[in-house]
């Protein structure tokens, strides 16, 4: 599976560029599915957060997809995998949107996604914040918010922590994250909404028209 990971999606042509060489084709040519289950465990999300993140996210949902469906894992559970696995597979990319990454761990782990998408190589995940966080081993205490999550840890699919939204709020300064930083204790990665890191099996790369920075040693730099 290829990554794009963001902090608030598709927000500069460096960022869109990348989504394409991913992608291997237009925008325009590619059925997309949103993945809105990390909103439900955040406090501050909700049904509208959840229309705006599906219906008018001009940075993601927006983009001109070819097709746009709606894929709510807390959902899959009760309809059975013969269903819902043949709309993953045939997707060309998962747009995973913010909100409690414990929380969409857990549905990711419940529903089977996280079974199924290593079957998967040309699919692309962009995730946005939570939905990029959720890729990463763990998140730290500061971002938890879901109450009935065990602990901080997350899919481990790439090994560097990913603090998001650098400068965007008065908590989210340089200083937080460097704080957040030396609590996770391994590789990291501060991200504003300018910046994504795209994943392509070993390779990391950091795509940036604004401000990141890096804390640890990250194996797959370039």
């Amino acid at each position: 599976m290829k990554l794009l990971l963001t902090s608030g999606g598709v927000t500069n042509p460096s960022i869109h560029a990348a989504l394409v060489q991913l992608l291997g084709k237009p925008i325009s040519e590619c059925h997309a599915l949103c993945v809105p289950t990390a909103q439900w465990g955040h406090p501050m999300c909700g049904p509208a957060s959840v229309r705006r993140f599906v219906a008018a996210d001009r940075h993601f949902s927006g983009l001109g997809w070819a097709s746009l469906g709606v894929l709510e894992l807390t959902a899959l559970p009760s309809i059975g995998a013969r269903r819902w696995v043949p709309w993953v597979q045939e997707a060309d990319v998962l747009l995973v949107g913010g909100g409690d990454a414990t929380y969409l761990c857990h549905w990711m782990r419940e529903s089977g996604l996280a079974d199924l998408l290593p079957s998967l190589p040309d699919l692309v995940w962009v995730g946005v914040s939570a939905g990029s966080m959720v890729m990463t081993p763990r998140i730290g205490a500061y971002f938890v918010e879901w109450p009935s999550a065990p602990d901080d840890r997350t899919m481990g699919v790439v090994d560097f922590a990913i603090f998001p939204h650098l400068d965007a709020f008065p908590t989210n300064t340089l200083a937080d994250a460097e704080r957040w930083a030396a609590d996770i204790g391994g590789p990291a990665y501060a991200i504003d909404e300018q910046t994504a890191i795209k994943v392509v099996g070993n390779s990391v790369e950091v795509v940036s028209e604004g401000r990141w920075t890096v804390f640890g040693t990250t194996s797959g730099d370039q």
